[in-house]
């Protein structure tokens, strides 16, 4: 097994297009504080997902250094999370390409997955609820490049934080890792490449390891509000990094020695 089959890229995030959520499917509930899980069969797993999704919930927000007021994803607003019986009737009404094991649909406050194997309650829950939490924080007015939606998510899978760097030095080894100018610029979102999306997805969780391990998580989070309130990428790196890291191409020297071991 290579480096690239243990990286598995979890999901897409669908910021401003309606996923096909219905359909002939007879649901069935189980509701929390913050949570609705629809699913079809399997009660205790259910169950089980919404347990762990509550858990998620402060602790995901917190480690971001995002504020969530008191209310928030509660009663009418609760995020519903769609676990379909098996992986033909996801894709079947999402349209989601093979790589794809999740989806997160930020305009209808929803998560739609299948059980795909024990990774979804460890890896791809805390993703997909990582994409909503972070769009509830930056929007999508601001220069928010794919890249930092998508490390962000995984970077809350402990799995994929784990191996992160080695996986980064695995690129760098191979002379596959992308220029930071041009993964800014890369939308792999539908992309049948399924080596491209896996060689983005592992870059991308690794720069937002490097920013976060290295300058803490109270910096990252200004430079997110930087961006959000409207600043390009090189401006809210000099306002969020003013002594250390001004411009992408410092950025990127400085990802490169962090992964080389510097």
């Amino acid at each position: 097994m290579t480096g690239l089959d243990c990286f598995v890229v979890a999901s897409l995030l669908l910021a401003m297009t309606n996923t096909a959520i219905a359909g002939p499917i007879e649901w069935k509930e189980e509701k929390g504080d913050h949570f609705i899980v629809y699913y079809v069969n399997d009660e205790a797993f259910a169950q089980e997902v919404k347990r762990k999704a509550e858990v998620y919930y402060d602790h995901i927000a917190s480690e971001l250094g995002y504020a969530r007021v008191s209310n928030f994803w509660q009663w009418d607003n609760r995020v519903k999370i769609y676990i379909y019986p098996d992986e033909k009737s996801f894709r079947e009404a999402t349209g989601q390409p093979q790589w794809s094991k999740g989806v997160a649909s930020y305009t209808e406050k929803s998560i739609i997955t299948f059980p795909r194997n024990e990774n979804f309650i460890d890896g791809i829950l805390p993703h997909e609820m990582t994409h909503l939490i972070f769009r509830d924080f930056v929007g999508f007015e601001g220069e928010i490049p794919l890249w930092m939606d998508e490390g962000v998510a995984q970077w809350q899978e402990p799995k994929k934080r784990e191996i992160s760097k080695a996986m980064a030095k695995f690129l760098l080894d191979n002379g596959k890792n992308l220029s930071l100018k041009e993964i800014t610029s890369l939308d792999i979102r539908g992309s049948q490449d399924t080596e491209k999306v896996q060689e983005f997805y592992m870059q991308a969780v690794s720069l937002v390891d490097f920013l976060v391990k290295k300058y803490g998580a109270q910096v990252f989070t200004e430079f997110c509000r930087q961006l959000r309130d409207g600043k390009n990428l090189n401006e809210a790196l000099r306002f969020s990094y003013p002594t250390s890291i001004r411009s992408l191409e410092e950025l990127e020297n400085q990802w490169i020695t962090y992964v080389q071991g510097g």
